[in-house]
């Protein structure tokens, strides 16, 4: 018997497309699949953003104004 071992879900990682601020003290980026504009302004600092990408954790958009675009 092993107590307190809980089954670990597998995290899963891959190349995500994201928004990265363009202002040099904002450190602000947001995943594409989150945005809410069609353009892309920091939600933070309202400087430019610039289309980019990382190697992260997958996480499902499942808000209905994703879904609608």
């Amino acid at each position: 018997m092993a107590f307190g071992k809980k089954n670990q879900a597998e995290i899963v990682e891959e190349e995500t497309k994201i928004w990265e601020c363009k202002a040099e003290d904002c450190n602000c980026w947001m995943r594409d699949n989150f945005r809410t504009e069609e353009e892309a302004i920091c939600p933070i600092c309202g400087s430019e953003m610039e289309k980019t990408s990382k190697v992260m954790q997958v996480v499902d958009n499942n808000s209905l104004y994703y879904k609608q675009k």
